[in-house]
């Protein structure tokens, strides 16, 4: 397939664009920095000027953009930028489509596990709506940017993803600083969830989606196993080979990060159930393994 990827310049999408373009798909590169060489196409991600003509040769595009929730504090001017950058672009994708006389096979509509709220006593799965949180509408705004791809008779996907685990790049480095620094242990009162998904497993699950044309709708990416916040800084610890003794209350969390806290001291379970109903298998279904493969590289 030739596959267009907004968004595809950042950690997620360089990681995407290899695994693709090591099982034969061309891949093209929307990128709002300067573009190198002809599979790297520069854009505003506002409008679809100089570029909206390329989708005529697509058999699919993947919506990735998004600044990170990892950018500190969460000012009001922070949280539109959070908006505007997943909303604006997903837009003018949609746009694009629109404006084609062939239309790609399948779009991919990156979203958040978030979209289910930080608190809940069910363990989430597809099925449960969405909350009233920030995230939460935050994601709903994101996936609604390009819902009407589906009025124009393009199977649509749209991946819930947990944290990503990477050496370098998203939210994870930064949560695991303490533990690299000795000051390991518990964040909050340590039971919240802590969502996560290994990198492989990430782009390894977009991949199968992408290519399985009886996939549709939202699936959750995210490991399997549940963990709670107590077993994912501890696997860290156990990881780097640093103590798990500095437990940081939540106010204290508060006091530091403001409203970004919430991210590490708020968290619902969820379980992948689509994925795993299509026979995807996860390579990294627990949290030792994962972190153990991470560190060792």
């Amino acid at each position: 397939m030739k596959i267009l990827i907004a968004g595809g310049s950042g950690f997620l999408g360089t990681a995407l664009k290899n695994v693709l373009f090591h099982n034969s798909h061309e891949v093209f590169i929307l990128t709002r920095g300067s573009s190198k060489g002809r599979n790297q196409i520069h854009w505003d991600g506002k409008t679809t000027e100089g570029w909206g003509h390329l989708v005529d040769e697509m058999d699919a595009v993947v919506h990735l953009t998004g600044y990170g929730l990892e950018h500190w504090p969460w000012t009001k001017r922070q949280k539109q930028k959070f908006e505007d950058s997943r909303v604006l672009p997903g837009r003018a994708l949609i746009a694009a489509i629109q404006s084609t006389s062939r239309r790609p096979k399948v779009f991919l509509q990156s979203s958040g596990i978030n979209y289910y709220g930080l608190r809940g006593e069910a363990i989430a799965d597809e099925s449960t709506s969405a909350a009233d949180d920030f995230l939460a509408q935050l994601t709903v705004k994101w996936e609604a940017a390009t819902e009407p791809v589906e009025e124009l008779g393009v199977r649509r996907v749209v991946t819930r993803s947990a944290v990503v685990l990477a050496r370098k790049g998203g939210l994870f480095p930064l949560m695991a600083l303490p533990i690299r620094l000795f000051f390991g242990g518990k964040l909050g009162d340590g039971s919240q969830a802590m969502p996560w998904i290994h990198l492989a497993d990430e782009v390894r699950a977009m991949k199968f989606l992408l290519e399985n044309e009886e996939a549709r709708g939202a699936y959750n990416l995210i490991a399997p196993t549940p963990t709670s916040n107590t077993d994912f800084m501890g696997a860290i610890a156990r990881a780097l080979h640093r103590p798990f003794w500095f437990h940081v209350p939540k106010f204290l969390l508060r006091l530091a990060l403001g409203e970004m806290s919430v991210l590490i001291s708020e968290g619902r379970y969820a379980r992948p159930r689509r994925l795993l109903e299509h026979g995807f298998e996860f390579k990294f279904p627990r949290i030792d393994d994962a972190l153990n493969d991470i560190f060792s590289k």
